[in-house]
């Protein structure tokens, strides 16, 4: 028996290591092309899109104006679809696990839906049964609860019967917006002290590799595993 029959996961730094090998070079790409002479370090753009969100960060930091946000889209937008982010070794275990015991695998990301459906079959060769992208638009997309409404609705499950892995705070909202549990994905934020502080004390659970996670998802449910980074 499955300890939660709807895995529902993040995607960029949860599944796959996005940020430092799509989403940073393709920011520094439109800084060239928006901002020439300006840069940002990996650090910095982690911890200011952590602490601000990305849109503020962008206009905070660099005074980007409404068409400079559709140029640095469109761009963004060109990398990540001829960039394929390495996945976090110890996932693809997880996911073969889950779909193999009947569980369910759902995904909610601000990613595109296209990328991740992408990611998925050029990792581990299946897809999600559900993918809430980008595309839902701000009042459906994450932290907003819609994306967990549906899937319960669709499968006619429980809060109970989910359990949301991410790595940020907008995953961490969405959950709790509906009494869901909560993992936390330490294993993207090992160099980042500040996210950890801020994480894995409201996190219900918070893991510090794949490995870990596994063990807490298909281990006996009477064996009461709890997990901190």
């Amino acid at each position: 028996m499955l300890r939660y029959p709807c895995l529902v996961l993040d995607h960029d730094d949860t599944v796959v290591r996005s940020e430092a090998t799509v989403n940073y070079p393709a920011f520094l790409q439109a800084l060239r092309e928006l901002r020439p002479g300006q840069t940002v370090s990996l650090r910095e753009f982690s911890l200011w899109t952590f602490q601000e969100g990305f849109f503020e960060m962008c206009a905070n930091h660099f005074g980007f104006r409404e068409p400079e946000f559709q140029r640095q889209f469109a761009i963004w937008l060109d990398y990540v679809m001829t960039h394929v982010p390495p996945c976090f070794p110890g996932i693809r275990p997880i996911l073969q696990r889950q779909r193999e015991e009947g569980g369910l695998i759902c995904v909610v990301s601000h990613s595109a839906k296209e990328n991740i459906s992408r990611d998925y079959q050029t990792h581990f060769g299946l897809q999600p049964d559900r993918i809430y992208g980008w595309e839902l638009g701000p009042e459906k997309r994450k932290p907003a609860p819609y994306p967990l409404d549906d899937i319960m609705a669709g499968f006619g499950l429980e809060p109970g019967d989910l359990l949301v892995v991410d790595d940020l705070n907008t995953g961490y909202a969405m959950a709790k917006a509906r009494g869901v549990d909560f993992v936390w994905a330490g294993w993207s934020r090992d160099n980042m002290p500040e996210i950890a502080a801020a994480m894995a004390p409201i996190a219900d659970y918070a893991f510090a590799s794949p490995d870990e996670l596994a063990k807490f998802l298909f281990a006996p449910v009477s064996a009461g595993l709890t997990g901190v980074v």
